[in-house]
């Protein structure tokens, strides 16, 4: 075996690694895949007999071209959204993969990837490395320009983002939760029955223009009514995720870890009495998101 096919051996032990790594900060499997690529890239033209210990070597590689990445993502954003809010409704949705939300679900959790899609890229790197990988703060500071107690603060940021900061008490939201988990289960199974059993007779429900069919109305009154509609969407229902909507439990559908639609529930004595369905962009990127405890 020559030097080259050896430092391509270990490499590839190292490979698992680092595409979960890269996928928790990417949230995408092909964008990881290029950066654990580039990773060999610069590995294979680098003198690797002066490299001590190859796995953190390399993921500080990695973190550095998914930081550089991400960047250029947010750099982006503005001018995507601005696409977004001129494109048609009916053009906006996406098609969801079934096999990549899966995936995506089990590696990461569907509700994780929309709010760490929402940190600075430095507070997402600082947060995945220490987090998620136990990478030491003198390591992150390194990777993303900062000292050490500032990538502590930067994880820290992230953390209270990613938990979400003032919500009810956790017995308000266990209440919360057994409601929208009944709602959930009848709303995938079709079940008008169900779906009228943990609404109020009188729900409100406020449909945004970017969530709406065109014709359809924007607002709906009475649990009958809703639920006899609502049950069209079975389908899509499977894919939708518990998640923090502005300190309640609420639901998100987000194809590919993309947020998409949010649910956002008013309940009160047991039963919902509010819901609003938001799609519009610049709408849902005001609303408080976070990761719903177990």
């Amino acid at each position: 075996m020559n030097e080259h096919e050896w430092w391509a051996q270990q490499f590839e032990e190292n490979r698992g690694h680092l595409r979960a790594v890269a996928y928790r900060m990417l949230g995408s499997l092909s964008e990881a895949d290029d950066a654990v690529q580039e990773a060999w890239l610069r590995l294979s033209r680098s003198d690797a007999a002066g490299i001590e210990n190859l796995g953190g070597w390399l993921t500080t590689v990695v973190a550095r071209v998914c930081l550089d990445t991400l960047r250029s993502r947010a750099s982006r954003r503005e001018e995507a959204l601005e696409a977004q809010l001129s494109e048609p409704a009916a053009n906006r949705q996406r098609v969801s993969d079934p096999e990549h939300d899966a995936l995506l679900a089990d590696a990461v959790g569907i509700a994780l990837l929309v709010v760490l899609d929402r940190l600075t890229p430095a507070e997402r790197i600082a947060f995945v490395l220490h987090d998620m990988f136990d990478v030491s703060f003198d390591e992150i500071a390194s990777i993303v320009g900062r000292s050490p107690s500032a990538a502590r603060q930067l994880a820290s940021r992230a953390r209270r983002r990613v938990q979400g900061a003032g919500t009810p008490s956790q017995a308000d939201l266990n209440r919360q939760r057994q409601v929208v988990d009944a709602f959930l289960t009848a709303l995938r199974g079709g079940d008008v029955e169900g779906l009228i059993a943990v609404l109020d007779p009188e729900v409100v429900v406020r449909v945004d223009e970017a969530a709406a069919r065109p014709g359809a109305p924007r607002e709906i009154r009475d649990a009958k009514t809703w639920a006899k509609g609502a049950v069209a969407f079975a389908q899509l229902a499977q894919s939708l995720q518990p998640m923090l909507v502005d300190g309640a439990v609420g639901l998100v559908w987000a194809p590919g870890g993309r947020l998409s639609r949010v649910l956002r529930f008013t309940i009160t004595s047991g039963k919902i009495v509010d819901v609003d369905i938001i799609a519009d962009p610049a709408r849902r990127r005001e609303l408080d998101l976070a990761v719903l405890k177990e």
